[in-house]
């Protein structure tokens, strides 16, 4: 994978992450919200936050000092 590839990766995980966000804020502000639903979509973006972290690690290399 190139450098270029994992920028735009990144750029999808972002997106897909925010997205996420919104959709958790709506569901818990709508009235009752379906807490298994509630929970997936908690789930899923720890998991987006993880790979980006891992993305974010590759393009920064580690300096030792």
């Amino acid at each position: 994978m190139t450098e270029e590839e994992v920028r735009q990766k990144l750029v999808s995980l972002r997106i897909e992450h925010r997205d996420l966000d919104h959709a958790i804020v709506a569901l818990s502000n709508g009235g009752t919200p379906d807490m298994l639903q509630l929970a997936r979509l908690k789930k899923r973006k720890l998991m987006l936050r993880d790979q980006i972290a891992i993305l974010e690690d590759y393009l920064i290399p580690d300096i030792i000092a």
